[in-house]
């Protein structure tokens, strides 16, 4: 066994700290690539939410519902958006916009009646 000394100490060690961070570099990669993907989702979610709410603050007064709730979603979001209107209750369906195209297409949505008294 060769003596250890300051200038020897852990020879067979050298560069595994380099080795170590090229491997976990491609995990933490996808993990924070799916933590983006369920904030996009998160944020279609909310938008349909407030997009079904203004659709029905509309249908309480008389207005147009859809229109409404066309004009609350944000514009990347208006193209594939599915808008409906059953008696003062407005249901908002959007894409969720992807990171990547390859991935499917999926939609949420969101659904919101008034009535007398709520505002």
């Amino acid at each position: 066994m060769p003596p250890t000394s300051d200038d020897n100490a852990g020879h067979g060690e050298r560069g595994t700290a380099s080795v170590e961070l090229i491997a976990a570099v491609p995990f933490l990669l996808l993990a924070l690539a799916a933590a983006a993907q369920i904030a996009l989702a998160g944020q279609a979610l909310w938008s349909a939410s407030v997009a079904a709410r203004a659709g029905a603050r509309a249908a309480l007064i008389g207005a147009d519902p859809k229109a409404a709730a066309r004009r609350a979603l944000p514009d990347a979001m208006r193209d594939g958006a599915v808008v409906g209107e059953d008696d003062g209750a407005v249901s908002v369906k959007v894409p969720v916009p992807t990171l990547l195209p390859q991935l499917p297409v999926v939609k949420v949505g969101a659904g919101s009646g008034l009535g007398d008294g709520d505002g």
